[in-house]
């Protein structure tokens, strides 16, 4: 029964010769294709000068992925020692590292390189977004601001009015000097109030160009066509973002409500008492002596809250960095492993079938035991090694061997001489 299993498995590998051999071919011909597809993206050059590279590298590939599990197919299964058939599992593992390195990711590439490149589109379109989004925050920043100055200018010029109408602060009302002072504190911060609420406007309109960029960058990833085309225009609207994240930047007036902060403090000068008498003039420098006090708190508050916006981090311009379809596939690896499944395996699927035949010809070994080699001779090999054994014998024998012909394998010694023929 082993005879017969043994047997009918070699029929099978017989059988197996010739769609294995055609199995070999396609996928060496299959990784040589999206080989070609691939490494196209990658040459520069004439479109001449491109295709023949192109092909020629393929072809390359085609024909080293062929011979490589070839020569394993025949030599492996047939192999032993165990030192040996480590040799030949090392030279397997170099090789499927090298037609990977090769052939593999040029594969992956051309499976998958239009979504990676989309991939780094969309990551590129979020990276925008997020730094247009700090930028519009930190010009609108100093916005915050403006509640605290409407307060302040708001305050002064309630003193000054409640001192002209009936002398509130002084005693005496009318417009002498310490309203002259205060209103002109309150038009001083009511300016700096103006030069933040026009910066709103700018900001919006820079808000709004900039959301139309990156609508655009998103039609851009989200429709057909060739992604090489897309990626170009794509290219141009992210300059133009750039440069509204960089006018967003000096859109902040923040600087500016730091340096009138500072002003209104230092640049603070009292007037001269111009009252009636001397009582009236020690009541107006006493008023000017808490408005001064007032001013320098109130400068160093703004200075303050313009320094904690002046703080943030500068949102650096993001600078887009255009990639070719391998370099997508190799940077977004993690996204497309179905992909680079796919390139792998028609490389080295044939590893498998390699494994197949030395399981197969292990059984046959173990089932017909020493019979192995005689079960493959062929018919000359049999009749080579007939001969060899009759030539043995007959040496042992003393025999006279015949070597003229080979159909004539041994030739006896005459046993004597002829009778002669009796004379009549």
């Amino acid at each position: 029964m082993s005879a017969s299993h043994s047997y009918t498995l070699r029929g099978q590998i017989n059988r197996l010769e010739t769609t294995t051999q055609v199995t070999l071919a396609v996928l060496a011909l299959g990784s040589g294709v999206f080989t070609y597809l691939g490494v196209r993206q990658l040459l520069d050059g004439s479109a001449t000068t491109v295709f023949l590279g192109a092909i020629i590298y393929s072809a390359a590939v085609s024909v080293a992925i062929f011979a490589f599990w070839s020569y394993l197919m025949r030599f492996m299964p047939h192999v032993r020692q165990a030192g040996s058939r480590g040799m030949l599992y090392l030279a397997m593992l170099i090789g499927a590292a090298m037609i990977m390195a090769m052939s593999s990711w040029l594969n992956a590439s051309a499976l998958a390189g239009s979504a990676a490149l989309e991939q780094h589109l969309s990551n590129t379109t979020e990276e925008y977004q997020q730094k247009f989004n700090a930028a519009n925050e930190n010009a609108l920043a100093a916005q915050s601001l403006l509640p605290d100055i409407q307060l302040a200018a708001q305050r002064f010029s309630g003193l000054a009015d409640l001192e002209r109408q009936s002398g509130g602060l002084t005693g005496t009302s009318g417009s002498g000097t310490v309203v002259q002072l205060l209103s002109q504190m309150s038009a001083q911060l009511s300016g700096l109030q103006g030069e933040v609420t026009n910066s709103r406007t700018a900001v919006d309109a820079l808000f709004a160009e900039g959301g139309k960029r990156l609508a655009a960058m998103r039609e851009l990833v989200s429709s057909g066509g060739p992604i090489d085309e897309r990626a170009n225009a794509y290219a141009e609207e992210a300059v133009q973002l750039s440069g509204l994240i960089s006018a967003l930047q000096q859109t902040s007036v923040a600087p500016s409500v730091k340096r009138a902060a500072e002003d209104l403090g230092k640049s603070f000068i009292a007037p001269v008492a111009g009252g009636a008498n001397v009582d009236l003039q020690n009541r107006q420098s006493e008023v000017v002596g808490r408005v001064e006090t007032a001013v320098q708190a109130q400068s160093l508050a703004l200075a303050s809250a313009a320094d904690e916006i002046l703080a943030r981090p500068l949102v650096e311009p993001l600078r887009f960095t255009p990639l070719s379809s391998p370099e997508a596939v190799i940077r977004y690896a993690g996204d497309f492993l179905p992909s680079w499944a796919g390139a792998i395996a028609i490389d080295l699927l044939p590893a498998v079938l390699i494994f197949i035949l030395c399981i197969v010809q292990d059984v046959i070994r173990r089932e017909e035991g020493d019979e192995l080699e005689h079960g493959e001779m062929s018919t000359g090999e049999l009749m080579r090694a007939l001969r060899i054994q009759r030539s043995l014998r007959a040496t042992e024998d003393g025999e006279v061997l015949v070597a003229e012909d080979d159909d004539i394998v041994q030739q006896n010694r005459p046993m004597g001489p002829f009778p002669k023929t009796a004379l009549r």
